[in-house]
Parts: structure tokens; sequence; C-alpha cells
């Protein structure tokens, strides 16, 4: 298939999909004078993002600053640290250039700079958003989705409490499966598996629609086909034009449903352990996941599954199928990792489970069976 070009437009996001893709970024920032630049350590420069939109902003007379702390996973304090520095830069715009932690940091930073108060406070709900600075999203993985979404996870400081919540939708995003080809084995994997969880629990949502199917089941379809292809030839700039546009699809899915009881645990254990990666944390206990979330949604799981088995059929006894085809397939990508590889015992489960029934409520609402202490219990133990 040719790697054609596109604009899409959800919510109130412009999207500008494609090789090039940045070349639509001017029409943004017409008329702006200044912007804050944000990105994580490395990614934004390796991949060569950052250079490029540098240039494009010096051509046009555009003053810039750059600020580069925010880590994966980022905490709350990151998010209010930037917001003080947009506060400070007074821009025109700000333009986040990564993947979801510097996307999300930046959507409650322009969110605070413009409407005051704190990240916590927009985290826990008890304030809204009002106003915010511009905010263009350059996206560099195909994992998070939320270039196209308006949500944004952050994690409180000491607690280890990590959450998500609908903040904003950028004003304007690119997908350029250029800035992918940098990312390495591991990441591609991760990212690629948080589509593919983005997908799988929102098509099985208590919020799903067969809307949400079909593009849940486009999402995996391509996913299955092309990150074995990826995972063989990281530079393949078809792989990656295909990945990022499945992990397109599951931001829009999860933003119109809702992920549920995958979600839930991987925040509680890398709110826990910052070090592990997001989508590491759901590829680990997915499988497992999935035995339960096929015994309570059989119809949808299967349709979203058959991508990848298309022997699993539409009945709750096939749960254990469900399981074995998630598990397989991840293996066959070269997935095996496991909870005690980031440190993690049988002494941690209390805690997580307690996180879960606290502050994570809002994910395990949306699960389609009830989120039981043993299930979870199960969960965890089966992937240590």
């Amino acid at each position: 298939m040719a790697l054609r070009n596109f604009m899409l437009r959800h919510a109130s996001t412009a999207l500008y999909f494609g090789v090039g893709a940045i070349e639509n970024l001017p029409k943004h920032i017409e008329g702006y004078g200044k912007a804050v630049i944000v990105t994580g350590r490395r990614s934004a420069e390796l991949s060569g993002a950052l250079k490029e939109i540098k240039k494009l902003l010096s051509d046009r007379g555009l003053d810039y600053v750059v600020f580069d702390k925010i880590t994966p996973n980022p905490w709350v304090s990151q998010a209010d640290e930037l917001a003080a520095n947009i506060w400070r830069e007074s821009p025109d715009v700000v333009i986040a250039i990564g993947g979801g932690s510097v996307i999300d940091a930046s959507k409650y930073a322009s969110v605070i700079a413009a409407s005051g108060g704190r990240a916590i406070d927009y985290l826990h709900e008890t304030a809204s958003p009002k106003r915010h600075i511009p905010l263009i999203a350059i996206n560099l993985t195909h994992g998070t989705g939320t270039e196209i979404d308006r949500y944004g996870v952050l994690t409180v400081d000491n607690t280890g409490e990590k959450r998500g919540h609908s903040i904003l939708y950028p004003d304007a995003s690119i997908d350029d499966p250029r800035y992918t080809l940098t990312l390495p084995l591991n990441q591609t994997v991760y990212t690629s598996l948080d589509a593919f969880y983005h997908s799988y629990e929102s098509a099985t949502a208590k919020l799903t629609s067969p809307y949400i199917t079909l593009l849940a089941r486009e999402s995996v379809n391509l996913l299955s086909e092309w990150l074995p292809k990826a995972v063989k030839e990281l530079n393949n700039i078809e792989a990656r034009y295909w990945l990022l546009y499945s992990s397109m699809l599951a931001g829009i899915v999860i933003d119109t449903s809702s992920t549920h009881i995958v979600h839930a645990i991987e925040h509680a254990l890398s709110g826990l352990n910052p070090k592990l990666s997001h989508g590491c944390g759901l590829a680990i206990i997915g499988p497992r996941a999935a035995y339960y979330i096929h015994k309570a949604a059989p119809i949808e799981s299967a349709e979203v599954l058959r991508s990848i088995n298309s022997s699993i059929k539409p009945v709750a006894e096939d749960a254990e199928k469900a399981e074995n085809a998630v598990m397989e397939f991840q293996s066959s990508i070269g997935f095996n990792e496991r909870l005690g590889d980031y440190g993690f015992t049988e002494k941690d489960v209390p805690k997580i489970i307690s996180l879960i029934k606290t502050s994570l409520m809002y994910l395990t609402e949306n699960t389609p069976f009830r989120v039981a202490e043993d299930i979870v219990r199960d969960i965890l133990i089966r992937n240590l």
C-alpha cells in the first residue's frame, strides 16, 4: 500500500500524518513570535525532530527556549516546573517533541500556565481547564496515542500514585514515521504493545460500541502484521508508518471508549517503580488479564484477537485460548519479561491492590467484570 500523507481532525486536534508531515507546521505558528520546546533527555535529538523544528522556527524568525527535563513516567512536580517555565517565558506556543511522557506533561503545563493551579489539582479533578497555551505535539513513538486524545498521565511525587485524566487535546499534532526509526528494539516492542492494549481494552470495556470494535480490530490487524517486520528490520519505514497509524487509531479508540484492568494494574506498578516502561508493564500482565477479559466479553475479545489467532471463538470457554494467543504473539516478537525483573515480589501485592482500589477506581469501573482482589492477585502472582 502507498504511504499516503493525510490530515485527520479528531475533536479539536488537527493531526498531520505521513513522511515529511512536519511541512504542515508553519500554518499553525503563523504570526507567533516565541515558542517553548519541550523534550526528554535524548529522543528528540536522536530522532532528528528537534533539529528540524529548530530550523523551521529560526527560518521564520521565531525565538525559542528548550525545556529538556521530562523523564519517562513523569512526576507532577515536572509538569509544575514546566508550567512555571512556560509562564515566565510567556510563549505564543508550546511544542512538545516526544512520546507520551513529554506530550502528557506538556498538556498539563499548557493548561496550568494559562489557567493557574497545580498539576495535582487537575489530576484529582479539584480544578478544571479553562484556558491553555496553544500546544503542538510532535509524536516520536507508535504507542501512546496521546497526540490525538485528551488524556494525560502523571505520577504523584512521594506516593507513587499514577493517574490519567482528561486534560487537553493538542491543537495540532505531527505523526511522521521518520521520527520513529531511531526507537531501539525494546521501545519498538513496548510502545507497539501499548497500542495493542489500548485497542483490546477499549473494545472490551463497558463503554465499547461497534465503532470502537471496528477501529480496534483494524489497529490490531495492522500491528500483528507489521510489528514482526519492524522487529526484524528497525529501519523499515513502511512498517513504522503502519505501526504509527495503528497507534493513532488506538488513540482515537481510547479517547472514545476507555482502557480498564490492564492499565489499572500497570499504573500501580510503574507508579511504584518508574523504571518499568509503561508498555512493558502492560505486556507482562496482559495475557493473564486477557483470560478474565475474554470470559466476560468473549464476542468483542474474539473479534479483536482474530488476527493473532483466528481459531478463538466468541465464547467464554475460549478464555484460556485467548490468554495463550496473546502470550504467544508477544513471545514471537521477543517479549518475555516478568515483574521479578523489576524487583517486584509477592510482598508488593497488597500495596498494588490498595492503589487499584483507591486511586485507580476510574479504570476498574469500566472493566467488563467485577475486579475482585483474588483476580488482581492471580494476575500479579502468575507474572512475578
